[in-house]
């Protein structure tokens, strides 16, 4: 496990572009038939990436960083299939999900596995701290409610697909939910916002190989930005924007825990106002 330390605004404007990343984006998640995670301090959330070959499951274990028995005894998690297809069995009940399903396991959950039903299977870990325990969920991406946004003048058409939240499959903190572009669109989270209560990550993926996301971050008035692959993600403190521009369509997974699960707290920040 890989650990990221919190960091202060002001420190954003020390980083040259090799800091800014390590500090930030996490690349490499998948690496087949292992299971990688990565301990941020920021609201303590845990992000991993679960590679299983067919026949050959991976069963997620605790680390000595979280000081428990069993990796969900103090927290949830959620596992979404970002390539591939495969199932995920939570203490021996198997659960099969397809590119873009979703499984939310709660806490006390002690047996995690994860099983590939094609090569190239990829399953994207987030989790957070937990106070209650609620049950395991599965959300299908073709299932779930869709809220269309954008526009092809602000070529930001996408559509927006929530899983996990207050009015979704329940949880103690975490939110979780996927972004699809539209052919021809490239930005999203524009205008930004930023979350001052939560920390959010993105994983990009869907993603062509040739192709990057311009993904801008720091404080609105003092803003950065990293190239960004496919299948990286990037660590958003509650203080920093999160939007980016690719140089194709894309899709995204946005993941947050913090201090409440409410989808529009959100700090607006106006274009004019970015520098």
């Amino acid at each position: 496990m890989q650990i990221r330390h919190s960091t202060h605004p002001a420190q954003l404007q020390e980083f040259d572009t090799d800091q800014l990343r390590a500090h930030y984006l996490v690349e490499d998640l998948f690496v087949a038939g292992e299971i990688k995670t990565v301990y941020t301090h920021e609201d303590r959330i845990v992000v991993g990436g679960a590679a299983p070959v067919p026949g050959r499951p991976l069963t997620l274990d605790t680390y000595d960083p979280l000081r428990t028995s069993y990796f969900c005894e103090r927290r949830e998690l959620a596992a979404l299939v970002v390539r591939g297809s495969g199932s995920v069995s939570v203490d021996g009940t198997e659960h099969k999900l397809g590119t873009r399903d979703c499984v939310y396991i709660g806490q006390g959950s002690r047996d995690v596995q994860f099983h590939a039903t094609e090569d190239d299977t990829h399953f994207y870990l987030f989790s957070t701290p937990s106070h209650a325990s609620f049950p395991t969920a599965v959300a299908r991406f073709d299932e779930v409610d869709v809220l269309h946004m954008g526009s092809p003048e602000t070529a930001n058409v996408r559509e927006i697909r929530k899983f996990i939240h207050a009015d979704g499959i329940r949880s103690s903190q975490l939110v979780l939910g996927v972004t699809r572009l539209a052919s021809g669109s490239v930005w999203n989270t524009m205008p930004p916002h930023t979350h001052d209560r939560r920390t959010e990550c993105y994983l990009y993926f869907d993603l062509p190989e040739d192709q990057r996301v311009i993904h801008l971050c720091g404080e609105p008035q003092r803003t950065r930005n990293m190239v960004v692959r496919n299948e990286e993600l990037v660590i958003s403190p509650a203080w920093s924007i999160h939007s980016g521009v690719g140089t194709s369509a894309y899709t995204f997974v946005w993941a947050m825990g913090g201090e409440n699960q409410a989808y529009d707290d959100m700090d607006q920040v106006a274009v004019t106002e970015l520098r």
